[in-house]
């Protein structure tokens, strides 16, 4: 039932629309403190980021354990990967658990954290603004530039890439990402901003392709191994 609906329409096209369309109206009517509680990050934007990398690292833990690095053992290090990197980012989005439980951050850690929580993305670009280049390029390129080339190149992707390469149809989801991007560096230019927290409209996209993806791997994954089961 849940694979059905993530792989439908409305998971990877009408979610997303949507949601976006959603983000618009908040911005474009709510205004004064109204319009800083929808886009604190406190509010429901970041609260659905942790939901969906919650769920995103249930779905690769699951698929870990079913993998149990049994060759080729490089799948399941890209699949830990994808764990440990939706654990920490989830953790950091919630600051450990400070946002909901609302403890003091300790005075050594504040004299470190530009923001006075209890997180590693606050204290250094290491920490924040590089791992999320790296996901932004990943999602652009993984979405959007690797079926650009399936599409039109008459050489094929390497067996072991097309393995891991997200499905086309996140494409769309990718190209939100690219869009939300560009406009918030157009406003940078020209100080017409669309979205007050582009930032925070960035990363849910990203951390929903993420989902899609992994429950995508692991689906195909499985299909595959089934498939050779019966040979």
């Amino acid at each position: 039932m849940l694979s059905s609906f993530f792989n439908s329409r409305l998971a990877y096209l009408w979610l997303p629309l949507i949601f976006l369309a959603a983000q618009l109206v908040i911005e474009g009517i709510t205004t004064g403190a109204l319009h800083d509680r929808m886009l604190t990050e406190n509010g429901p934007v970041e609260t659905f980021q942790f939901i969906i990398l919650f769920a995103a690292l249930f779905v690769s833990v699951r698929l870990l354990l079913e993998l149990k690095f049994k060759p080729p053992v490089w799948l399941s290090v890209w699949v830990l990967i994808a764990a440990l990197g939706c654990f920490y980012v989830g953790g950091e989005e919630v600051s450990w658990g400070q946002h909901f439980l609302n403890w003091n951050t300790p005075e050594y850690w504040a004299a470190i954290n530009d923001q006075d929580e209890t997180n590693l993305h606050n204290t250094s670009a290491w920490f924040d603004q590089k791992p999320r280049i790296l996901l932004e390029l990943g999602v652009i390129i993984g979405g959007l530039l690797l079926p650009l080339y399936r599409r039109f190149s008459k050489k094929a992707l390497p067996a072991w890439l097309l393995r891991i390469t997200p499905p086309d149809r996140l494409c769309f989801i990718a190209l939100i990402v690219l869009g939300v991007k560009l406009a918030d560096k157009f406003g940078g230019a020209t100080e017409i901003y669309i979205f007050g927290r582009a930032s925070e409209v960035i990363e849910f996209f990203l951390f929903y392709f993420i989902l899609l993806y992994v429950i995508d791997l692991r689906q195909t994954l499985f299909t595959s191994m089934e498939k050779k089961q019966n040979v």
